[in-house]
């Protein structure tokens, strides 16, 4: 038998041939076609998130990114599915309040071993970033940011309603307030007060959240006890169809409408999350646009205490990846976390605290403008069940405001199903 000793040159050579470990990774945010792999310059959620992943595909040595197509609707339901069919994702994004479901399954892998071998330092997290991908003492993800809702806001419409004062907007501190507020900008400029998405995704459920929690209430306790048929509930709800019955706001826009109507100057304030601050930003600098001049404000107190929903993006792998993927998506996972200060340009609050304590993050526009949001985002307790919760309060919900169903039987009838929900 004849031996053939290889040059270094011709073994690199044989190495690179080999083909790359592919790694295949679910996410929602939306599509972008033309991304690149200029981490810097895209503008908004899916083109920054894909940037970011085709780097990644294109710099880690060895590894090919591969994006599954999935849409934000039915993201869930597509993930449980390729479960249910064996063929889990090998990095897929999650929220935080998704883990008791998913980990509770034994769906998730324990990841707390793999950090820093992928150069991946925990302690860099924010204390909150760690106990958002943390689950019964383990770690089950690596977390990429903390998201909330703010009032995004027309400062054009608020000018000409008197709304305005040292260059910052003038927001209601109580629910009468609100609704004086909202009169000033119809009477002065014929436009709505405030839009959001009453119609389709939870951005409803997400405003009567935070107007509970501003009165100390919650829709379930720890001890798993439903609390939505309250005053608190009437209360939250009553602000927000107050607008409806005077026609100051439209209940039946759905997201895309009513990103629309802001854009197009059809409302002085938009209520939506951290992730279209960029957007909205590069959008007010466009001439065609009827939106000039933006500002992103903290969701304003309306009762006792401050308080907006917020939850966490964070990414997971599934429990049986193992080997040369399990590796290669942990290297993944570590060029997504490196690049935390890229994925924050969206407008989402970063968890790493080296970028936090960054000029390059402390400079980011509109940042100072929500920089109470973090001290007030609240969350419900933890639930396996958070999912089909939200699914009852949103159907509930857009039952009071888009089919005039009696304010005490929604409450009531989604305080009991929920409640069927927590006892299962």
């Amino acid at each position: 038998m004849k031996h053939v000793l290889l040059t270094a040159a011709a073994a690199a050579s044989l190495a690179s041939a080999a083909p790359a470990q592919e790694v295949t990774l679910a996410r929602f945010f939306g599509a972008c076609e033309d991304a690149g792999t200029d981490t810097t310059s895209s503008v908004g959620e899916p083109c920054i998130i894909q940037s970011i992943i085709n780097a990644a595909s294109a710099e880690i040595d060895g590894v090919t990114v591969n994006t599954l197509p999935t849409d934000w609707g039915n993201y869930y339901d597509q993930i449980k599915a390729a479960f249910a069919g064996g063929t889990p994702p090998d990095v897929f994004v999650m929220h935080r309040h998704r883990i008791p479901e998913f980990a509770g399954l034994g769906a998730l892998a324990e990841i707390t071993g793999d950090l820093e071998a992928a150069g991946i330092d925990p302690a860099d997290w924010s204390e909150n970033a760690l106990e958002a991908v943390s689950y019964e003492g383990g770690i089950y993800g690596v977390p990429m940011d903390f998201h909330a809702n703010l009032w995004h806001v027309n400062m054009d419409l608020m000018a000409e309603a008197g709304l305005v004062e040292d260059g910052a907007p003038i927001l209601p501190s109580s629910p009468e307030e609100l609704m004086e507020h909202a009169q000033m900008v119809k009477d002065a400029t014929g436009q709505d007060y405030l839009a959001a998405d009453f119609a389709q995704f939870p951005i409803g459920v997400r405003l009567v959240l935070a107007l509970m929690w501003q009165q100390d209430a919650n829709i379930f306790s720890e001890d798993g006890t439903a609390t939505i048929d309250t005053e608190a509930g009437t209360n939250a709800v009553g602000a927000i169809t107050q607008l409806f019955d005077a026609g100051l706001a439209n209940p039946q826009l759905n997201y895309a409408d009513s990103q629309q109507a802001f854009l197009n100057g059809e409302a002085a304030v938009l209520v939506n999350g951290t992730w279209v601050v960029d957007f909205y930003d590069a959008e007010a600098a466009k001439e065609e646009v009827g939106l000039d001049s933006y500002y992103a404000a903290d969701f304003p107190t309306l009762f006792e205490t401050g308080a907006t929903w917020a939850d966490s993006h964070m990414w997971a792998l599934p429990s049986t990846i193992d080997g040369e993927t399990r590796d290669a998506a942990m290297q993944v996972l570590a060029f997504i976390n490196d690049h935390n200060i890229d994925w924050a340009r969206t407008g989402h609050m970063a968890v790493r605290k080296s970028v936090v304590e960054s000029d390059a993050y402390q400079s980011l526009p509109h940042r100072d403008e929500y920089a109470v949001t973090a001290s007030i985002a609240k969350d419900t307790p933890p639930s396996e069940r958070y999912g089909a919760i939200q699914d009852v309060l949103n159907r509930e919900l857009q039952a009071i405001w888009l089919t005039d169903k009696p304010v005490e039987a929604a409450l009531s009838d989604a305080e009991l199903e929920v409640q069927d929900l927590l006892d299962r």
